[in-house]
């Protein structure tokens, strides 16, 4: 079953100020997600319940798994020196 991508209007304005190539990469990466929520090379975010990472050259998407309710919530899209503040 596909999953609901729900992306933060602070995590969309983080993307737009993203530099372009790594737009595309980002985009491209968040579709993915909706097919496969813990695709190769995400990680759990250690003390956290079900919050992951996807590693994307310098930059980390950040994300909240609900599996009951098959949405992803996406909160973060940054460079990996702020992503984590």
């Amino acid at each position: 079953m596909s999953y609901k991508l729900i992306v933060k209007p602070t995590a969309l304005k983080e993307i737009d100020d993203l530099p372009a190539s790594f737009q595309e990469r980002v985009i491209s990466t968040l579709d993915s997600l909706q097919a496969n929520p813990r695709p190769i090379g995400c990680k759990k975010l250690a003390g956290a319940k079900n919050r992951w990472r996807i590693r994307i050259g310098d930059y980390r998407i950040l994300y909240m798994l609900d599996d009951s309710k098959h949405e992803i919530y996406i909160y973060r899209v940054a460079h990996r020196k702020d992503v984590y503040t």
